[in-house]
C-alpha cells in the first residue's frame, strides 16, 4: 500500500502533537486548532480568502456533526431540572441510595451497569440512561462527578464499544478489511478486551481514589452547579404523583430498551429515542406540577437546557473541527484537493507507518497498536477501523496464523481512543452528563488508558 505524503499531512502532524502538548499542560487548545486549520486550507487552496472561509466552513461542518449530541444532552439536562425542581428526583434516587453507600461502590456500580447496557445500545444512549439514574445517587454517597464520568467513559465508550460483541459494527469493519470472517476477530478480540479493561479500570479507580484521599477531587463540583442546586420550586405535584413519577420515569426508559431491541434501533436511532423519552416526560411533569403554568416551564427548562448544552460544547467544536479534517470532513470544509490516492489524512498516516516497520510479531503488534491509536484521533473510531484490518494483512505474510488477534489489537486501540475515552469530543456525552469539563475526563482517562495500552499490547505479543 504506497502512500505518498504532503505538506498537509506534515502540517496535520505537527498540529496533533502541539494540541496534544497543550492539554497535557492544561492550556486551552482553541487558538491552535483555528491556526491549524487554518494553515492547511491555506496550504490545499493556496487562497487567503479560501482559507479564511474554510475555518468558517469547518465549524459549521462540526457543529452539524456534533448537533444530534449536542441536542440529546441538553434534553437530558432539561428533563433532569424538572425532576430536580419538583422533588421527583429524590424520590426516585431513594431505593438506590440504600444499595449504593460508598463511591467505591457507586464507581463500580455504575461502571458496569454502563458496560451491559452498551453492549447492546451502544455507549451514547446508555450515557442518558445512567445520567437519569445512578448519577445522582453517586454524587450523594461521595464519588466525584467526574469519577462517575470516568466510569462511564470507561466501562461504556471504552470496555463495551471496543469489543462490541453484541451489535458487532467494529468488528465486521475491522474483518472485513483484513479479509477475515468476523468471529474469527471476535474470538481474538476476548482476551485483549478483558486485559485492557481490567487495567484501564483499576488504574483509573485507584488515581481516583488517591486524590479523593488527597483532597484533591471533592463532591461539590460542577455537576452542582446545573443540576443539584436547583431549588425546590413551590408545584402542585402531591406526594403521590411524585411516587408515581418515580415508578413511570424508569419503566419509559425500560421500555425504550424493549423498543431498541424489538425494532433493531441502534446508534443515532437508539440515541434520537432516549431524546424524545426526555421531551415526553418533561411534558408530563410540567403539566402535572404546574397546571395552568405549564408552557412557561417547559420552555423555561429547555431553554436551560439548550444553555447548558451549547456551553458544554462550545470548547469543543474548534479542535472537534480540526480532527474532522483528517478523515470525511475534509472535501466538505476545504475542497477535493487531496491527491487522488487519498484515503483522507489519518488514514493515510496510517498506512505510512505500516510502510515503515518490519514485519515480526513483536513490531506487528506494536504498528496494530500505533495505527489503531492514529486511526482513532478522527474521533469516530470507527473511520480507521478498514485500515486496522489492512494492515494486519499486510502483516499476516510473515505471521499469518495471527491475523485475528493484530486486527483485533488495532481496532481496540482505534475506538479507545477515538470511541472514545482520549479524544474530547468523543467522550463529550459523559461528561455533559456528569457537568465536567471534556477536556479534564479526556486528561483523568490519559495515564490508565496508556498503561492499558502498553500492558494489551504486550501481551498481545505472545498471544501472536
Amino acid at each position: 500500500m504506497s502512500v505518498d505524503l504532503t505538506a498537509i499531512h506534515w502540517i496535520y502532524i505537527v498540529f496533533i502533537v502541539l494540541i496534544i502538548g497543550f492539554m497535557i499542560l492544561r492550556r486551552d487548545t482553541t487558538i491552535i486548532c483555528i491556526v491549524g486549520i487554518f494553515l492547511i486550507a491555506l496550504t490545499a487552496t493556496g487562497s487567503i480568502t479560501a482559507s479564511i472561509s474554510g475555518v468558517f466552513t469547518s465549524f459549521i461542518y462540526a457543529i452539524t456533526e456534533l448537533l444530534a449530541i449536542i441536542l440529546v444532552i441538553s434534553l437530558i439536562v432539561s428533563m433532569s431540572k424538572s425532576l430536580m425542581a419538583t422533588g421527583i428526583n429524590d424520590v426516585m434516587i431513594s431505593p438506590f441510595a440504600k444499595l449504593i453507600k460508598t463511591p467505591s461502590l457507586a464507581y463500580w456500580t455504575i461502571g458496569i451497569v454502563m458496560m451491559l447496557i452498551s453492549l447492546f445500545f451502544w455507549p451514547s444512549p446508555a450515557v442518558a440512561l445512567m445520567g437519569a439514574v445512578l448519577l445522582p445517587v453517586a454524587i450523594r454517597v461521595g464519588l466525584p462527578a467526574i469519577g462517575a464520568a470516568i466510569a462511564m467513559n470507561l466501562f461504556g465508550h471504552g470496555i463495551a464499544l471496543s469489543g462490541d460483541y453484541i451489535i458487532q459494527g467494529a468488528p465486521k469493519i475491522a474483518a472485513d478489511g483484513a479479509g477475515i470472517p468476523v468471529n474469527d476477530v471476535l474470538h481474538a478480540s476476548i482476551p485483549l478486551v478483558i486485559i485492557m479493561g481490567l487495567v484501564t479500570t483499576i488504574t483509573a479507580f485507584y488515581f481516583l481514589k488517591r486524590d479523593m484521599k488527597n483532597g484533591k477531587l471533592k463532591v461539590n463540583n460542577h455537576f452542582d452547579v446545573p443540576l443539584e442546586t436547583e431549588k425546590k420550586e413551590v408545584t402542585q405535584l402531591t406526594p403521590f404523583f411524585k411516587r408515581l413519577f418515580a415508578l413511570l420515569i424508569p419503566i419509559f426508559f425500560i421500555l425504550d430498551i424493549v423498543a431498541m431491541v424489538a425494532f433493531h434501533l441502534q446508534g443515532g436511532d437508539a440515541t434520537a429515542l432516549v431524546g424524545g423519552t426526555s421531551i415526553l416526560i418533561l411534558l408530563l411533569i410540567t403539566f402535572a406540577g404546574y397546571k395552568n403554568k405549564a408552557l412557561e416551564q417547559t420552555t423555561k427548562y429547555l431553554i436551560e437546557g439548550l444553555q447548558f448544552g451549547f456551553k458544554v460544547f462550545g470548547p469543543v467544536i474548534p479542535i472537534a473541527a480540526f480532527f474532522y479534517l483528517g478523515d470525511a470532513g475534509f472535501q466538505s470544509m476545504i475542497g477535493d484537493y487531496l491527491p487522488k490516492t487519498s484515503h483522507g489524512i489519518v488514514n493515510d498516516l496510517g498506512a505510512a507507518l505500516a510502510n515503515l516497520v518490519p514485519v515480526t510479531k513483536e513490531v506487528g503488534a506494536i504498528t496494530a497498536t500505533g495505527v489503531g491509536i492514529i486511526t482513532g484521533l478522527d474521533g469516530s473510531g470507527f473511520s480507521g477501523l478498514s485500515l486496522v484490518g489492512s494492515v494486519a494483512k499486510l502483516f499476516s505474510h510473515g505471521i499469518e496464523s495471527s491475523i485475528a488477534t493484530l486486527t483485533s489489537l488495532g481496532q481496540i486501540m482505534a475506538i479507545w481512543v477515538g470511541g472514545g475515552t482520549l479524544v474530547p469530543w468523543a467522550l463529550i456525552p459523559a461528561a455533559a452528563i456528569c457537568g465536567v469539563d471534556p477536556f479534564e475526563l479526556a486528561r483523568r482517562n490519559l495515564k490508565p488508558v496508556i498503561i492499558g495500552m502498553v500492558v494489551t499490547t504486550i501481551v498481545a505479543m505472545f498471544l501472536l
